[in-house]
């Protein structure tokens, strides 16, 4: 996975003067308490810094405003250990720029009904403490995320680590570059899309390239750079020549890892972490790229087929929001209508992601059939099992919506040996026909990401922050 910033998450509790200063040190020690037990469980992966217990709105909305500027900083936990007047926390929320969690918890995970006082009452007023502060995040419309329960369970741990990698893909989005080599497929309605309109809502910056800048670059890489590299492919996965001449099998994948190792030097040395390509525009490659999308993708760049540029970046944004775990551009390509067989089958030509595999990947060459170019090398593999949501962004004349279903992941029930691709089935769990039909009816384009690593409930975060409409088809 390519390298993220070392990112951290801001945790502050909300109290105020009325209770003394004892109350106060109380707040404060609990609340460290709180945040050191979140960092030792084991299940955040980012760590989560105590700053401060915020009676005052200066001090809330300085706070905020750190927050902001700190860019090592993704998100903010608040948490209300005793009632915290909400109008306190409206200018300093307006203000961030910032994934932010709530979380509704308690101190303690029970009543303690022998020694329960007011004095205990007074400091532990989270009940309506919570909600106080609820109420004002929700009259300015902020797109927060509320975790509920014990602070201590696992369940509620999870939560917050769920959220943290939302938080920090929300973050990456804003330095998401993506490269264009080409331009769209020619007549392809679905692909298209406002660059401008990208980089306003979801902070990606998207520039062409004529193919030939890359190709010069492709064309440079060394031998001895290629043979490295089929090495390390020899070392990860089955290498099939089946009926190929063996000197034509090699030279089609040295040729892809040409370019593969063309096109991560490309990226690397001027930005990018995502990009597009067409088979309409191949001019001075030889080959559609195939395997050379693949182990990119494998590494964590973000790619979209035809010049989809929306998907290159969705592609890399949810990779980040996955850690790059079982998401992959994907496509509706065949389906199985038979009664008590429905099912949709996913695939590519060329260019599904491996992070899909339930088995090992094959190296084969075999010709393509469009694109006018040599036979091409691509990872040959069955996908994966599970619970899934497949989504996708579209754009239309009152701006980018995401649209998506949860699904349900199969293998082929047969084998397929004259389909040499990557193959994902999957039936969305309001059914082939009706969810085909919602996908349409809503204008879902054939181009989406599947992934089984990310929840429902963290790609819906993920739109409120970006408040982009999410329509979730069940």
């Amino acid at each position: 996975m390519r390298e993220l910033k070392n990112y951290k998450f801001w945790f502050v509790v909300g109290s105020q003067h009325l209770y003394g200063p004892e109350a106060l040190q109380a707040v404060e020690e609990d609340a460290k308490k709180v945040v050191d037990g979140l960092n030792n469980s084991g299940k955040l992966d980012f760590p989560v810094e105590f700053k401060l217990v915020a009676t005052t709105a200066d001090s809330i909305t300085k706070f905020m405003k750190e927050a902001n500027y700190d860019d090592d900083v993704a998100g903010v936990i608040t948490w209300m250990h005793t009632f915290s007047p909400a109008k306190n926390w409206i200018r300093g929320t307006e203000l961030l720029q910032k994934p932010l969690l709530h979380l509704s918890t308690q101190f303690l995970n029970n009543i303690p009904f022998d020694t329960i006082d007011m004095d205990y009452m007074n400091l532990n007023q989270s009940a309506h403490g919570d909600r106080e502060y609820a109420y004002i995040n929700s009259r300015l419309d902020v797109p927060t995320t509320e975790v509920y329960g014990w602070w201590g369970d696992e369940p509620v741990q999870q939560q917050i680590a769920d959220w943290q990698h939302v938080a920090v893909a929300y973050n990456e989005s804003f330095h998401i570059r993506i490269a264009r080599f080409g331009d769209t497929m020619r007549n392809v309605a679905v692909t298209e899309g406002d660059k401008v309109a990208a980089q306003i809502k979801l902070g990606w910056t998207v520039d062409y390239y004529p193919v030939k800048e890359l190709v010069d670059v492709v064309d440079a890489i060394s031998e001895e750079e290629i043979d490295a590299a089929y090495k390390d492919l020899e070392a990860k996965f089955d290498l099939v020549e089946g009926d190929n001449d063996h000197d034509a099998y090699v030279k089609s994948v040295r040729y892809q890892l040409r370019e593969y190792l063309g096109i991560k030097k490309f990226l690397d040395d001027n930005n990018y972490d995502a990009f597009t390509d067409t088979f309409e525009d191949l001019n001075g490659l030889d080959q559609l790229p195939g395997l050379a999308v693949q182990l990119l993708m494998i590494d964590g760049y973000g790619f979209g087929p035809e010049g989809d540029f929306k998907m290159a970046g969705l592609t890399r944004l949810l990779k980040i929001a996955a850690d790059n775990k079982q998401t992959a551009l994907m496509e509706d390509y065949t389906l199985d209508l038979r009664a008590g067989h429905e099912a949709i089958m996913g695939s590519h030509m060329l260019e599904v992601d491996p992070t899909l595999a339930s088995d090992k990947p094959r190296v084969e060459v075999h010709p393509l059939g469009i694109g006018g170019k040599d036979d091409p090398a691509r990872l040959v593999f069955t996908g994966a099992e599970g619970k899934g949501y497949d989504i996708t962004l579209s754009y239309f004349d009152d701006g980018y919506k995401f649209i998506g279903y949860p699904v349900d992941c199969t293998t082929p029930e047969a084998e397929m040996p004259k389909l040499p691709v990557a193959k994902q089935m999957w039936v969305p769990e309001a059914g082939v026909a009706e969810g085909s039909k919602q996908w349409m009816k809503y204008g879902g384009g054939h181009h989406t990401v599947l992934t089984l690593a990310l929840s429902e409930d963290q790609l819906e975060s993920l739109a409120r922050l970006f408040k982009i409409d999410f329509i979730n088809i069940k």
